[in-house]
């Protein structure tokens, strides 16, 4: 079957792999399939004729397992979304019914709200996070903090309870990248007139990383996943700064969103296989965009503007002011 879009998920030790497959099946209403690779470990997806499922008995890394992905599929557009979302109803042809050949597009961004502990001695329920030492109580304006519960003394006996949902804030639209090419948000950005597409679409100079479409073609005419960075790492400035300098518009669709886990306390709850080596990807990153034209030019062939460009079009931009000093 010919599809439209393909959603790529490369996967390593991803808990909740199941379950962003299964929420994507039942939120996607256009002409779209599913390809997932499990890189280095065997996990659970669900069965479905749109589904389809590539193991690599040992890791080959997120670019690389990406790059796989992308050669098995036959559709105009890809999307590479992380094993750990959820998605608005129709997501998928609300972004196809506003997508250029010249774009790449994101959903605006939540959070996603996977689970609860619970408390089974005492009924007490606290947000999401590492596995509980002992029971805690729901404390802070948000409700998303915890603190030791001093009306129990229970230390083992937990459990989940899930949402799977997105939270109500906060709601990302825009963002940027700092003067490291290091990933920000960037509210203030969302709201110059002169960014606006039209009352649905507006430029942002970076993405998170996590979501993003375009062709199949420029996907590979950009080299999108370019494994000389590794395995991970500088995603999101990597695909606004080969949009952007190539010629293309980097283009956030309010009209739908995804929700994205982000797992920042460590421990069970934290990143599902040892560090990838940002360090690594961070300096090929600074090494390719920091060059100038002509560098940049016999590197990377697409490239019409330097990051001088990209810069100087979305100014002023916070810790750019001196563009001179950073190219020192």
């Amino acid at each position: 079957m010919k599809y439209d879009l393909s959603i790529l998920i490369p996967a390593r030790n991803e808990e909740f792999l199941a379950r962003t497959v299964q929420n994507i099946l039942q939120n996607i209403r256009g002409n779209t399939e599913v390809i997932v690779s499990l890189d280095g470990y065997w996990g659970a997806v669900p069965v479905n004729p749109r589904v389809t499922v590539i193991h690599f008995p040992e890791s080959i890394g997120q670019r690389a397992g990406t790059n796989q992905l992308a050669r098995l599929s036959k559709a105009k557009y890809v999307m590479k979304v992380d094993a750990h979302c959820c998605f608005d109803e129709g997501f998928d042809v609300k972004l196809m019914s506003e997508m250029r050949d010249d774009y790449t597009m994101i959903p605006l961004m939540k959070h996603l709200h996977v689970f609860d502990w619970k408390c089974k001695k005492c009924g007490s329920q606290w947000d999401q996070g590492r596995t509980p030492q002992q029971c805690m109580i729901r404390v802070g304006r948000d409700g998303k903090g915890a603190e030791p519960n001093p009306a129990c003394d229970n230390k083992t006996d937990f459990e989940r309870v899930f949402f799977w949902e997105a939270r109500k804030s906060p709601v990302n639209i825009t963002y940027r990248f700092d003067r490291e090419l290091i990933f920000q948000y960037w509210k203030e950005i969302s709201l110059r007139p002169e960014l606006q597409v039209n009352d649905k679409l507006v430029e942002t100079m970076s993405i998170q990383g996590s979501c993003f479409m375009l062709t199949r073609e420029k996907y590979w005419e950009l080299d999108i996943c370019d494994e000389g960075h590794g395995s991970w790492g500088q995603q999101g400035t990597e695909v606004a700064c080969k949009t952007w300098l190539s010629g293309g518009k980097l283009i956030v669709n309010k009209d739908t969103w995804y929700a994205h886990l982000f797992r920042t306390q460590g421990g069970d709850f934290g990143f599902p296989y040892p560090n990838p080596g940002i360090p690594k990807a961070r300096q090929y990153s600074q090494g390719l965009w920091f060059s100038d034209f002509e560098t940049l030019k016999r590197r990377w062939k697409p490239a019409i503007h330097d990051l001088k460009w990209l810069i100087n079009k979305f100014a002023p931009v916070p810790d750019w002011q001196d563009w001179e000093e950073v190219q020192k």
